[in-house]
C-alpha cells in the first residue's frame, strides 16, 4: 500500500482485516504515524460497536507494517497506490515500483479517481500488469470497487484484481473501460459542479440545495456536503482530469471551487469547506 491518507489507510485496514500481510509506505514518519492512528481509531470503533473483539483487533494490527522506503515492497504480489490525485506524482510512483518490485506477475494498481490508467501503465516496462482498483470513502463502510482496465491490461491482471476486490475483500465490483472519471465520477462530478455553480450564482442557499436533494430525491447527503466529504481538492482534480479528456463545459471547475482550493478550504479534512466543521 502506497499512501496512508484517508483512502490508503482504509484500503490497508480492509486488506489486513481480510487476512493479508500488508506493508504501508508513507513519505514521512509523521504521515505513517497519522495513518496508523487512523486505522487504530477505526478498529477501536469496531470493538466498541462489538463488530470485532480485542483479539481480532490485535491480529489485524499485527498484519500491518509501516515503512518509509518504497524498496520495502520488493516482494509484494499486489501494490496499490493511493496518494494525492496528481498525475505527475502518481507516474513517479509507478516508475519507482517498476524498478523495485521483483515478484513475477506482481500487479500495480492505482486508486485514482480520474486519471486514465494507460498514463500510469506506460511509464512502466510491464503495462499489462497495471490496473485501476478504485475504492470509495470511507473504504471500510462502502462496498463498491471499480476495476478499470487499460488497452494493455492482461486477463490475468484483471483476474487478480477481481479476486482481491470481490472474493478476498467481499466488495461489490463494477467494471469500467479506461476513460477519465470511470463510471461513478463521470456521473457524479458534473452533478456536484452543477450544485456549486447554483450556489455560486446566488440561485439558492447551500442549505436549500442540499436539502432539496436529500428530501426531494432521497440522497443520503446533498451535493455540497458530499463535495466537502470527498475533499474540494480531489473534486477539483477529478473535474480537471475529466475536462482535459472530454473538453465538455459540464466538467469545467467553477471559479468558486478553484478559489476555495487555493484558500485551503478543502472540506471536512481541513475543518471548513462549504460548511464549517470546526
Amino acid at each position: 500500500m502506497i499512501g496512508a491518507g484517508l483512502m490508503g489507510s482504509g484500503i490497508a485496514e480492509v486488506s489486513a482485516k481480510a487476512g493479508l500481510d500488508v506493508i504501508v509506505v508513507e513519505a514521512s514518519d509523521a504521515a505513517a504515524k497519522a495513518g496508523k492512528a487512523r486505522i487504530e481509531k477505526s478498529l477501536e470503533r469496531a470493538v466498541r460497536a462489538e463488530k470485532m473483539d480485542a483479539a481480532e483487533q490485535v491480529a489485524i494490527l499485527d498484519r500491518l507494517r509501516f515503512e518509509s522506503e518504497i524498496d520495502s515492497l520488493t516482494d509484494r504480489q499486489l501494490v496499490i497506490e493511493a496518494i494525492i490525485e496528481n498525475e505527475d506524482a502518481k507516474t513517479s510512483v509507478f516508475r519507482q515500483l517498476d524498478e523495485v518490485v521483483e515478484q513475477d506477475g506482481a500487479v500495480f494498481a492505482s486508486n485514482t479517481s480520474s486519471i486514465p490508467i494507460m498514463k500510469l501503465a506506460m511509464v512502466t516496462r510491464r503495462p499489462e500488469q497495471v490496473i485501476g482498483i478504485h475504492f470509495f470513502n470511507p473504504v471500510p463502510v462502502l462496498h463498491l470497487v471499480e476495476i478499470v482496465t487499460s488497452l494493455h491490461t492482461s486477463e490475468s491482471t484483471q483476474a487478480i484484481a477481481q479476486t482481491y476486490s470481490g472474493e478476498t475483500l467481499g466488495k461489490r465490483v463494477i467494471h469500467s473501460t479506461d476513460r477519465a472519471g470511470f463510471i461513478v465520477n463521470a456521473l457524479l462530478i458534473p452533478y456536484v459542479l452543477s450544485a456549486i455553480r447554483m450556489f455560486e450564482s446566488g440561485f439558492a442557499s447551500k442549505e436549500d440545495i442540499d436539502q432539496g436533494m436529500v428530501t426531494g430525491c432521497a440522497h443520503p447527503m446533498g451535493p455540497l456536503a458530499l463535495a466537502d466529504l470527498i475533499g474540494l481538492d480531489t473534486t477539483m482534480a477529478v473535474a480537471e482530469s475529466l475536462y482535459e479528456e472530454f473538453k465538455e463545459q459540464l466538467y469545467a471547475p467553477p471559479p468558486l471551487l478553484a478559489r476555495m482550493v487555493e484558500a485551503g478550504l478543502l472540506g471536512r479534512k481541513t475543518g471548513r469547506g462549504f460548511y464549517d466543521y470546526g
